[in-house]
C-alpha cells in the first residue's frame, strides 16, 4: 500500500500513514489495529507517531488512544494541525474527534475471548512485580508490600515473542526524503496507562534525511531505555552499513538484557538496508517486508538474528 502511494506521487508521510493505516485496518498478527491486546481491564488501546526527517524533523504522535481506530492519522494530525508532538488518552481521543475521526468500538469477540481466557488462568502472564499478593498467582488487585523483596523476573519468555509487535515502516523517496512511523495496540494485558517505545520518536522509530531512518519492535519496555532507533540513524550518519548499525544497537540491548525480545530495521539514504533481532528461544530469525525500484514487488526478507 505504501509503495502504490509512492508510485502514484503521494509523499514520503503519505505513504507511511497510508501503509501504516492498511495494516491497522488489517489487524496486522493481531498486535496493530482495533480488537487486539486488550490490557488488565480487557481494552485495546492503541499508539502510533509518524516523523517528517525532512528540513521539518516534525513527529506527531499518540499513545493510550481509545475508540479512534485510525492512529496513525491521528498521529498525523498532531504534526498538521498542532505545535505538540505526542497527546495521550482520553485527551488524544477528544482531539481525534475534533479532528473528524468517528468514535468506534475497539473491542471484538476475539479480545475479549483473550481477556477472558486470561482471567481464567489467573491472570497469567502480567506485568506486576513486587506487589502483594503475589502477581504470579493471582488477578489483585495488588499493592505495594510493607517490605520490598526484589526477585528475578521468571517468565519473560513465557509471555514475550508473540505478545507485542508493531508495523514499522520507513520511506525513502526518489529524492533522498525519509518518513517513518509505527502503529500497535502494545503488549497485552498491559497495565492500563502502559505507553511502550512505539509512539516515543528515537525509541519507536526515527528518520534523518541527511543520514537514514530506522524502526523497532518487541519488548517496549526495555528497548525504549535505549532509543535504538535514534542510535541507528546516528551509525549511519556515521557511515555505518544499515544491517550493521541495526546489529550494533541490538548488542547495546543485550549488554543489560541478554534475553529481551526486539528487532530493528535500518534504511539509509542512498536506499540500502538491513535488519538485526535478538535471538532467543522460538525467535531466531527475522521477517521483514522490502519494496524498491529494483525488485519490482513487495519481497520478503530474512535476517538470522544475533
Amino acid at each position: 500500500t505504501a509503495w502504490r502511494v509512492l508510485q502514484s506521487g503521494g509523499s514520503e508521510l503519505d505513504a507511511v500513514e497510508r501503509g501504516c493505516g492498511q495494516c491497522e485496518i488489517d489487524q496486522c498478527d493481531g498486535s496493530v489495529g482495533y480488537g487486539g491486546s486488550p490490557d488488565e481491564s480487557g481494552e485495546t488501546t492503541l499508539d502510533a507517531m509518524i516523523m517528517d526527517g525532512d528540513n521539518t524533523m516534525e513527529v506527531g504522535a499518540v499513545a493510550d488512544l481509545r475508540r479512534v481506530k485510525n492512529a496513525i492519522g491521528v498521529a498525523r494530525k498532531v504534526t498538521e494541525y498542532t505545535k505538540h508532538t505526542l497527546l495521550v488518552g482520553e485527551s488524544a481521543s477528544l482531539f481525534a474527534v475534533r479532528m473528524g475521526f468517528p468514535y468506534e468500538d475497539l473491542t471484538t469477540q476475539k479480545s475479549l475471548s483473550a481477556y477472558s481466557t486470561w482471567l481464567n488462568q489467573s491472570c497469567q502472564p502480567n506485568y506486576w512485580k513486587n506487589v502483594v499478593p503475589d502477581s504470579s498467582k493471582s488477578c489483585g488487585p495488588y499493592k505495594r508490600p510493607e517490605k520490598v523483596t526484589c526477585k528475578e523476573e521468571q517468565i519473560i519468555s513465557q509471555r514475550s515473542v508473540h505478545n507485542h509487535d508493531t508495523i514499522g515502516m520507513v520511506v525513502v523517496g526518489g529524492s533522498g526524503t525519509i518518513a517513518s512511523g509505527t502503529s500497535t495496540n502494545g503488549a497485552i494485558h498491559k497495565i492500563p496507562g502502559r505507553v511502550g517505545d512505539s509512539p516515543i520518536a528515537g525509541a519507536g522509530s526515527y528518520a534523518d534525511s541527511t543520514a537514514g531512518g530506522a524502526a523497532a519492535t518487541g519488548d517496549g519496555d526495555i528497548m525504549m531505555r535505549f532509543l535504538p532507533s535514534y542510535q541507528a540513524v546516528e551509525y549511519m550518519r556515521m557511515g555505518t552499513d544499515p544491517a550493521l548499525a541495526c546489529q550494533k544497537v541490538i548488542s547495546r540491548i543485550q549488554k543489560y538484557a541478554p534475553r529481551f525480545f526486539g528487532a530493528v530495521i535500518c534504511v539509509n539514504t542512498t536506499g540500502s538496508y538491513g535488519a538485526a533481532c535478538n535471538k532467543i528461544p522460538g525467535f531466531t530469525q527475522f521477517h521483514f517486508m522490502v519494496s524498491s525500484p529494483l525488485l519490482g514487488q513487495p519481497t520478503e526478507q530474512v535476517v538470522d538474528c544475533i
